[in-house]
C-alpha cells in the first residue's frame, strides 16, 4: 500500500560548535533531527499551510510607526527564511548526486558548495537537509563517527528500475514519498490545491516539475500521467477561474487506499507537532477514521452473513460443506 506544518515563525537556528553534552552542534543536530524544524510542504508564514485554525479575538490597532517597523521585520524574516529554504533544498540535491559516486561527503563539501556564506547555520541547515532526505527520499544521513565531519548516504529504497516493475505504488520508493507529500498538502490546503502551488513545493524540495530527475523521472510527467491516470489524484479546472486555472484533488484510488489520519500523521511528524494542531484537519481524519471501521464492520458482516447462507443452504441440501 502507499505511504511534512504551522511554520509561520522561523525555525530555531542553533550556530555551530554549540554544545550539548560534549557533542558539537553540528552532531547534536543530526542526533537530535527529529527535533529541527522541517517545512517540506510550508507556505510562507502567514498562510499556516493552509491549517484552518479558529479565528482568535483581534489584536490591538498599532500606530502607523509601530505598524511599519513590525512590517519590516516580518519581511527580513521571510527573507532570511525563504534562503534558508532554498539552501536546505539546494543541499538534498547535493548530498543525493554525490552520492551517486558511493564515496563519502565532507562538511567542508557542503560549505564550499552549497552553504557559503551561511556557514554559522551549517547545524541546521544539515540538519534539516537529513529530515527531507529521511521523510521524502527514503535515505538516512550518516555522520562517521561523532568527531568527524564525513557522511554517507544510506539508501532504504529500492531501486527506481525495480519499481517500475511494479503494477502500482505499493511498498514504498520515491514515488510513494512525492505522493504522499502532494495528498498532504491537498489536504492541508482544504482538499484541494492549485497546480501551482503543487509545482512551487515541488521546487522548494530542490525538484524543477519538467526536468529530469534521477529518482522519479519527469516530476510533471510523473504525476500528471501516473498518478492521475491511475486515480490517486484528481485533475479539473477551476470553476470560474480566470485566467484559467487548474487543480488537485485526492483521487478515489486514494480515498479508498489511503486514510487522512496517516497522511496528518505523515505531516505533523515532519513538523514536530502532534496531529490535534490542526483540530480541522483532525477532526475531519477522525470523521474519515470512523467512516473506513464503519465500512470495514459493514463488509465483515456481510461476508459473515453470506458464510451462514451458504452454510444453510448446503444442509438444507443435504450435502456436506466439506
Amino acid at each position: 500500500m502507499l505511504q511534512k506544518p504551522e511554520s509561520g515563525a522561523l525555525p530555531i537556528l542553533r550556530a555551530e560548535g554549540e554544545k550539548d553534552g560534549g557533542r558539537d552542534g553540528e552532531t547534536q543536530a543530526l542526533a537530535a533531527s527529529q527535533e529541527a524544524a522541517s517545512p517540506l510542504l510550508q507556505e510562507t508564514p502567514g498562510e499556516h499551510l493552509g491549517a484552518r485554525r479558529e479565528e482568535g479575538p483581534a489584536e490591538p490597532a498599532l500606530a502607523p510607526r509601530g505598524a511599519r517597523t513590525l512590517a519590516a521585520k516580518a519581511s527580513a524574516r521571510r527573507r532570511a527564511y525563504r534562503r534558508l529554504d532554498r539552501t536546505v533544498a539546494e543541499l538534498v540535491q547535493f548530498l543525493l548526486v554525490k552520492d551517486k559516486k558511493k564515496s563519502p561527503i565532507t562538511r567542508s563539501e557542503m560549505v564550499k558548495y552549497v552553504i557559503g556564506d551561511q556557514k554559522d547555520l551549517s547545524p541546521e541547515i544539515i540538519a534539516r537537509a537529513a529530515e527531507h532526505l529521511r521523510h521524502v527520499f527514503g535515505f538516512e544521513l550518516k555522520q562517521l563517527g561523532r568527531k568527524q565531519h564525513t557522511y554517507i548516504l544510506i539508501n532504504k529504497l529500492k531501486p527506481l528500475e525495480e519499481e517500475e516493475e511494479e503494477e502500482d505504488l505499493g511498498g514504498g520508493g520515491p514515488r510513494l514519498g512525492l505522493l504522499i507529500m502532494i495528498l498532504g498538502l491537498i489536504y492541508m490546503k482544504g482538499n484541494s490545491a492549485r497546480e501551482t502551488q503543487v509545482w512551487e513545493m515541488l521546487r522548494r524540495l530542490g525538484v524543477r516539475p519538467s526536468k529530469y530527475h534521477f529518482l522519479f523521472g519527469y516530476p510533471k510527467r510523473l504525476i500528471m500521467e501516473d498518478f492521475v491516470q491511475q486515480r490517486y489524484l484528481s485533475y479539473r479546472q477551476v470553476p470560474h477561474s480566470n485566467p484559467p486555472e487548474c487543480e488537485f484533488s485526492w483521487g478515489p484510488r486514494s480515498n479508498l487506499e489511503i486514510s487522512k489520519m496517516k497522511v496528518l500523521g505523515f505531516v505533523a511528524k515532519l513538523h514536530k507537532k502532534e496531529p490535534q494542531h490542526w483540530p480541522v484537519q483532525y477532526r475531519e481524519a477522525l470523521a474519515d477514521e470512523a467512516d473506513r471501521a464503519r465500512a470495514k464492520a459493514r463488509a465483515e458482516a456481510s461476508m459473515r452473513a453470506r458464510a451462514r447462507a451458504r452454510a444453510r443452504a448446503t444442509e438444507t441440501a443435504g450435502i456436506s460443506p466439506w
